[in-house]
């Protein structure tokens, strides 16, 4: 998977999160390690586990996983020859009997998780090994029954110590006055009495050290002397002895290394299904349905940094389109609405359960491609354009029928007329591979492109023009605008300058309709019509008469088109019925491909006049009205019907 795509999607923050509910450095590990996957064999695995998990931490029981605490160094210094610690058989004793406890634990949620239950039959509860360390070591010493020779030499040991106390007990009482406190203590391991300095020629022995004050010495009285030599060398018995029991547990322990190791990376595997179960109860996720043919069906879908935050979006691809064209104003979703379906992919690709209702369906991608934001690169003096070429060649390197490519903000940064040309020519090729495209624009040539051309579909963003406010909702099936003209004026633009737009708009080749915007209607598809009542010779491929239309002289443009007129519409290289004449402001009504399109009329070039497709007395409601709409208008013409009512829908 691209680790650039991966950047810009965010995961990296996904992977941060998920990393604060592992407890083991093996469940760590494997977040770190955690990348999209594009078996669905594997995810499908992988999710249903992590369900399982999450169905497990639902019952508000507490998993007991294991502390791996000591464990990796064990584990590294496990076939080196190195003579283990009793802290470390400490640890080795502890984690065994925590292994043990989530076997039980495991076995008994066999019937509701089977699919992770059966992770713990391939641990192994060591018997011997605990057992061993059980009889040797406690509180973290090696006890006196852990050998029989240790067992003798600390019964002398003993011995010898009540023979020492027992002695300077007696010199204590001698030397009671020239004592600085009654109390024994121990230098280097040797038993000493603090006598005043004044006093130290007093008692016969040696200064085995002095206080900070130099005002106490702490001697070793002579009378002691041989005691404390021979209690030195016990002691030095009783740590060859436990050497020995130490070597013997290590050896014993390098038997089980590869069982230990086992233990442990399954220990790490269950860490890190809870974790990813943990993760999916905080943002109220579900497992979703899989496919490899592009299918795509989100229903209330969040994305996963901000939650309930954010508006829920319900988005579909794959059916009868694979590339749709979201447009809306600034701020109004769009680049999360493409953040969100391409991280929550990436997640499902990463066995991760993710916020979005029951049912929804998500395709699998090999490589999934993604130019948001502008790219630009300080240390290239990179423009906006220059960034968003860069990436969508590096898009197109990679992008093939399992890719899904997500582009923000087609054509920004250059001049409109040549960004729209390369923004519609980048999207015809990347369909061409058959990608899953999901791109936003503003602009309506790149719209009405994906309006009529088979495989694309227009998305908007919802926005109140009466308000203002964006209401973040993506409806699929109709075209967006930008809102500029409304939202400066509602902010307190003079209207004399709304109205000079308008008329400038109204001239621009870039922008062919810009009504929607005063009457505050939202764009929708056309009406469709019956395109078999339609004459043959309108019936033609624009790309067989894009040709024929090439050489034509632009005064045509600047003639008057009559309802009824073939006329091409070079941009979106089709031609089209003109159903209502132009306007004050030069704008033609042309129907292209069953939908109502509204267009500058310096777009449009005539193709066959309407006098020579039809007769005089050629009804055109057959070509411009639906057969329904046809029907109620006849009836009407007749009587009245109550409740009988023609509807038309908004034009693009």
């Amino acid at each position: 998977m691209n680790e650039k795509a991966l950047q810009r999607l965010e995961y990296d923050k996904i992977k941060g999160t998920l990393m604060e509910y592992a407890i083991t450095y093996v469940g760590k590990k494997h977040v770190e390690q955690m990348q999209p996957l594009t078996s669905e064999k594997i995810i499908r695995k992988k999710l249903d586990e992590t369900a399982e998990a999450k169905t497990l931490l639902q019952q508000g029981a507490s998993v007991p996983i294991p502390s791996l605490e000591g464990i990796e160094n064990i584990l590294t210094l496990l076939g080196t020859g190195y003579v283990f610690t009793e802290k470390d058989f400490s640890h080795i004793l502890q984690f065994l009997t925590s292994c043990g406890q989530l076997m039980k634990y495991m076995a008994s949620k066999a019937e509701l998780a089977p699919g992770i239950s059966s992770y713990a039959a391939s641990m192994s509860l060591m018997k011997t090994l605990k057992a061993e360390i059980e009889q040797c070591i406690r509180h973290g010493q090696v006890i006196d029954t852990a050998s029989k020779e240790l067992a003798k030499v600390r019964k002398r040991i003993a011995v010898f110590e009540e023979r020492l106390k027992s002695k300077l007990d007696t010199l204590m009482s001698k030397h009671r006055a020239i004592l600085q406190e009654n109390v024994i203590s121990t230098r280097n391991g040797r038993y000493v009495i603090p006598v005043k300095k004044e006093y130290r020629k007093q008692v016969a022995g040696s200064v085995l050290d002095e206080s900070a004050s130099g005002q106490t010495v702490y001697m070793e009285p002579a009378e002691i002397g041989s005691l404390q030599a021979e209690l030195s060398a016990l002691r030095a018995e009783e740590e060859r002895e436990v050497l020995k029991v130490l070597i013997q547990l290590s050896t014993l322990m390098e038997e089980y290394a590869h069982e230990l190791q086992l233990n442990v990376e399954t220990v790490g595997t269950y860490d890190f299904l809870f974790a990813k179960g943990k993760y999916a109860l905080a943002l109220d996720a579900s497992n979703v349905e899989l496919n490899e043919q592009g299918f795509i069906d989100l229903r209330d879908a969040r994305h996963p940094l901000l939650g309930k935050q954010m508006v829920p979006v319900n988005f579909q691809t794959g059916y009868q389109y694979r590339s749709l064209i979201i447009t809306g104003p600034n701020t109004g979703g769009k680049t999360l609405t493409l953040k969100t379906i391409g991280l929550l992919t990436v997640m499902v690709q990463s066995g991760l359960l993710v916020p979005v209702q029951q049912g929804s369906k998500f395709s699998i991608f090999r490589t999934i491609a993604v130019d948001i934001g502008d790219g630009q690169s300080i240390e290239h003096a990179l423009s906006t354009f220059s960034a968003h070429i860069h990436n969508v060649i590096e898009i197109l390197r990679v992008t093939d029928s399992s890719t899904l490519v997500l582009i923000d903000e087609m054509a920004s940064g250059t001049d409109p007329g040549e960004g729209v040309a390369l923004s519609i020519a980048i999207l015809e090729e990347l369909h061409r591979r058959k990608a899953t495209i999901v791109a936003t624009t503003h602009f309506n040539e790149i719209k009405n492109f994906a309006a009529v051309t088979p495989g694309f579909e227009n998305a908007r963003m919802e926005f109140d023009a009466d308000t203002l406010q964006p209401l973040y909702r993506l409806r699929i099936g109709e075209a967006g605008q930008s809102y500029a003209f409304a939202i400066a004026l509602k902010i307190g633009l003079p209207k004399e300058i709304i109205d000079r737009s308008y008329q400038i708009s109204a001239q621009s080749p870039t922008h062919d309709r810009v009504q929607a915007e005063a009457t505050k209607e939202p764009p929708a598809a056309g009406e469709c019509i019956d395109t078999q009542s339609l004459p043959e010779t309108v019936k033609t491929n624009p790309q067989e008469e894009k040709e024929s239309h090439s050489h034509k002289a632009t005064d045509q443009q600047a003639k008057t088109f009559a309802v009824g007129d073939s006329v091409y519409v070079s941009y979106l290289d089709r031609t089209g019925i003109v159903y209502a004449a132009e306007d004050a402001r030069g704008i033609v009504g042309v129907m292209i491909q069953k939908q109502k399109f509204q267009i500058n009329k310096k777009r449009l070039v005539l193709h066959i006049e309407g006098k020579n497709l039809y007769p005089d007395d050629y009804d055109l409601d057959i070509v411009l009205e639906t057969k329904e709409n046809r029907k109620k208008r006849k009836l009407m013409s007749r009587k009245h019907v109550e409740g009988l009512s023609i509807e038309t829908r908004p034009e693009e």
